[in-house]
């Protein structure tokens, strides 16, 4: 028989291995209590409840019969009842999704206070303003929340009455004049939505619990959902606790802490700490905190003791824990922990020196970094000198260079970012629907806040640069410019340079200099703890991957630069380029020969320029595979641009003959889609001598570097093959030209000939492209196009927008490999040749093969090697070993 659905659960009957059914945060704070640490009592409504109102719009029938016996027993242990007149219980109301989305979905504070119980509360604790602060809070988060009211006429309620008693802040507000704001918020309710706000606790809860079940499908929630490729079908659980308060004077207080620096990853208590303040005041930034070591010397018991029990976090979870606690006269309470957001700066200096300390081992340490990462921290940063002054200094919250436009709201970003500018976001504090413009800025500027703000979280959690908490900077919304300290004002649209591992802004464009991290991995030479962190995890991550990683390059110094970054060959070396700039005259010469006399001329002398690439490239990959790629492109790619060629033509009264045999060519070999027109083995086919020659130039490379005493290993690779009688054809004289060679040279090539799988027919007979093919090479970027029968530019520029925003992409094909279908057709012919040809070598030579979950798939699939520009090498291998660590079959499928 099945056991009924709970749809709540105590905190003491849950574990942190129920964050699906508990969400994140109600986990935690089951697994606190379960350890013994002072954690307030409460109750966590689960994700399945959440999914069954958002499918149905109604509470499933057993909720409230549930809730109301939690909320019962939580009574029972506080010796309170929720909004009594006397002696209120009041308890807050958190979202907690499974997977850490900060910011993004609500929270309401001191739900049971009404008329009656706020004097209650206020005769309680003996402090009125308390109590009426508190109450007045609650108006302002239910009343947005869960009524719908604008927040804006909250706010300006608030400062209307900060002008009239000369209050700097909120805190400032005596007594008198938070009753009468109390009284303008509720009249505000009244207006703005017809009824009364409800005196009514129960009632307040339930309507709580149901706006942050909502609260899920708000614009911000989905937009942060898609960005971190959250699932949209979890739902969010809700945590219903009593209230403990950091506002009831100097002895109390509330913070963050994090257990290690989230920014550097260097060890330590870090954190804010805000006395007589709840919370959000926090998060929100509209105060500025305290550096956390100043809770020692205000509350040094509070302080030592909440060390101890960050020690303890730390301890049992293994890693950087984000705990935020309320100090409530002089006792200490733990409301939340998790394992904490961090740069990437942070993750490999957190997870190696956890490694050094023997709390987790090797593997687990690179499980916990990852290639994105890692390819943030080769990144160049400013190159700033001693005489740079900085506009302003804040908290460096997530470091980086970054340099745009100043803007100065969410809409504006998005619409710069979109036309394609650089933009900087600079506001006075983020709130959530500040969202889109974080995601669209390449920095965050806040002039309040620190590194536990909204916008620092956030920021850390996306890998933007941000400056947080710049106090110097007065920031004017309205008039949309802020102004420095020396009186310099910055309009929306000029240029600042935002340093966030320095924690300062300058104006103007700042020159950027190499990263410490690209240097090491250049030479293989560390200059700190971070770069050993980084070259630890590299080490590990190649004792470990059975994926290979080689890189696309073209040149010797885009060769020389792949090796030393640790590619092991070359996957894609692409000769078309090698006709590009001055050599471009040459192919021109080739196109316009009137016979074959000419032709050949020109492809006379096209070798000699061809085979000295070769012969370098070879010499920098010396022992290593280099896979060469015959010339792929229509042949009108490297002529003049037709529009080009008829304005000069016309613009001239005596025109080159030359223009005029160009313009003829351009016509002639015209196409209404060239790329499925006259390139790759059809090119090499239709055009006499063009395959020949490339071919020679391969084989007296690499005889020139054979008897220089090298290992050449060059590998000749046929694109565009549809059928096998074309590849069949196009090794014959493959062959023919590498055994005129040996012959000449009296040397023994060995070269291997293969092919690129980049059509679809290809990739379903690739049993019998496989008889005559000694390695398949997955060209990924166009087997995508062809798969799903669109052009790559054109779709981008057109339609891709409207596609990942209505769902019909979670992430462009071009950035991530489609698995379903473009991936089901790279299983499928790896699968197929190596039945015809067991020792048939596999690889991945477009882009994904520089993406960390494509890197993944190709995994699984029991390719070879994958192959990506040199500059993605690192990361690759650092994926390719974390493949091997987290992909249970990852030996190999097909193999």
């Amino acid at each position: 028989m099945t056991a009924p659905i709970r749809y709540v659960y105590e905190f003491a009957e849950g574990g942190r291995d129920m964050a699906g059914l508990l969400g994140g945060k109600g986990a935690g704070l089951a697994e606190m209590t379960r350890i013994g640490l002072p954690v307030p009592p409460g109750f966590t409504v689960t994700t399945e409840a959440c999914k069954v109102y958002l499918a149905t719009g109604e509470e499933p029938d057993e909720l409230g019969v549930e809730a109301a016996r939690a909320l019962a027993r939580l009574e029972e242990a506080m010796g309170r009842t929720l909004g009594a007149p006397d002696d209120p219980l009041l308890v807050s109301v958190r979202s907690g999704a499974r997977f850490s989305m900060p910011g993004m979905m609500e929270t309401i504070l001191d739900i049971g206070l009404n008329d009656e119980s706020v004097g209650g509360l206020a005769k309680a604790s003996g402090q009125e303003r308390f109590a009426w602060d508190s109450y007045r809070r609650l108006i302002q988060m239910f009343g947005h929340t869960v009524m719908g009211v604008d927040a804006e006429l909250f706010e300006q309620a608030i400062v209307e009455h900060r002008e009239r008693r000369a209050a700097a802040t909120d805190h400032d507000l005596d007594t008198r004049e938070l009753v009468l704001l109390t009284e303008e918020f509720k009249a505000i309710v009244r207006k703005e939505t017809g009824e009364y706000f409800p005196q009514d606790p129960a009632d307040q809860l339930a309507r709580a619990v149901r706006a942050v079940f909502d609260s899920w499908n708000t614009e911000r929630a989905r937009v942060y959902r898609h960005r971190e490729h959250i699932p949209e079908d979890l739902g969010t659980a809700v945590n219903v606790q009593a209230m403990v308060f950091g506002n009831l004077g100097s002895d109390s207080g509330t913070g963050v802490a994090f257990t290690r620096d989230p920014a550097t990853g260097a060890r330590g208590v870090y954190g804010d700490y805000l006395p007589d303040a709840q919370g959000e005041d926090v998060v929100a930034g509209v105060r500025d905190a305290l550096p956390l070591s100043e809770l020692e010397r205000l509350d040094p018991r509070a302080y030592a003791e909440l060390g101890r029990h960050l020690g303890t976090l730390e301890e049992h979870y293994r890693d950087l824990c984000d705990v935020e606690f309320t100090v409530e006269r002089g006792r200490l309470w733990i409301l939340q922990t998790r394992v904490g957001k961090r740069t990437a700066e942070a993750a490999f200096r957190i997870a190696h020196d956890l490694r050094a300390e023997g709390a987790v081992d090797a593997d687990e340490a690179l499980k916990r970094v990852d290639g994105a990462g890692l390819t943030r921290l080769m990144f160049p940063r400013f190159a700033t000198t001693g005489t740079d002054v900085p506009l302003a200094r804040g908290v460096p919250a997530s470091p980086g260079a970054a340099v745009g436009a100043v803007v100065f709201d969410s809409a504006e970003a998005v619409r710069r970012a979109e036309a394609g500018e650089r933009v900087v976001l600079v506001r006075r504090e983020t709130t959530p629907d500040d969202l889109p413009g974080m995601i669209a800025a390449e920095a965050v500027l806040t002039s309040r806040g620190g590194k536990t703000s909204h916008a620092a979280v956030v920021a850390r959690g996306m890998g933007k640069v941000c400056v947080c908490g710049a106090e110097a900077l007065s920031v004017d919304l309205a008039a949309r410019r802020f102004t420095a300290p020396d009186d310099t004002v910055v309009e929306e649209g000029d240029t600042v340079s935002v340093d966030g591992t320095a924690g300062t802004v300058h104006l103007g464009e700042l020159p950027l200099t190499a990263s410490d991290v690209g240097h090491a991995l250049e030479t293989g030479t560390s200059t700190g703890p971070l770069t050993d962190a980084v070259l630890d995890a590299l080490a590990h991550a190649d004792s470990v991957r059975r994926l290979e990683v080689r890189a696309n390059a073209d040149t010797p110094e885009d060769a020389v630069r792949a090796r030393a970054l640790g590619a092991r060959g070359i996957g894609l070396c692409r000769t078309e380029h090698m006709f590009l700039g001055e050599r471009r005259a040459l192919v021109e010469a080739m196109i316009l020969a009137r016979d074959d006399g000419a032709r050949e001329e020109a492809l006379a002398a096209l070798l000699p320029p061809q085979r000295d690439d070769f012969t370098a490239i070879l010499a920098a990959m010396d022992g290593l595979p280099v896979t060469i790629r015959l010339l792929d492109p229509p042949l009108h790619e490297f002529l003049p641009d037709r529009t080009d060629l008829a304005v000069r033509l016309a613009a001239t009264a005596d025109p080159d003959p030359r223009d005029r045999e160009l313009l003829a060519a351009v016509e002639r070999m015209s196409e209404q889609n060239p790329m499925l027109g006259l390139r790759g083995v059809r090119l090499g086919l239709a055009v006499p001598g063009l395959m020949a020659m490339q071919v020679r130039a391969v084989a007296e490379a690499a005889t020139a570097r054979l008897r220089a005493g090298g290992t050449p290993r060059a590998e000749i690779m046929i694109p565009l093959v549809g059928t096998v009688e074309e590849l069949r054809l196009a090794r014959a004289e493959t062959e023919r030209v590498l055994a005129e060679v040996a012959a000449e040279t009296g040397t023994d090539l060995d070269c291997p000939i293969g092919t690129m799988i980049e059509l679809p027919r290809a990739a379903l007979t690739a049993g019998r492209i496989a008889e005559a093919a000694d390695f398949f090479s997955f060209g990924t970027n166009d087997l995508t196009q062809t798969t799903w029968g669109l052009s790559r530019d054109d779709a981008e520029a057109s339609f891709f927008p409207l596609y990942l925003d209505k769902g019909v992409f979670e992430v462009s094909p071009f950035e991530t490999i489609d698995q379903e279908g473009v991936g089901r057709l790279v299983e499928l012919a790896a699968e197929a040749g190596r039945a015809v040809r067991p020792g048939l070598e596999t690889g991945v030579c477009g882009e994904h093969g520089g993406d960390p979950a494509s890197i993944h798939f190709f995994h699984r699939a029991g390719l070879d090697y994958v192959s990506c520009s040199p500059f993605r090498v690192p990361a690759a291998r650092l994926e390719a070993g974390r493949a091997t660590l987290t992909d249970s079959d990852g030996s190999g499928a097909g193999r």
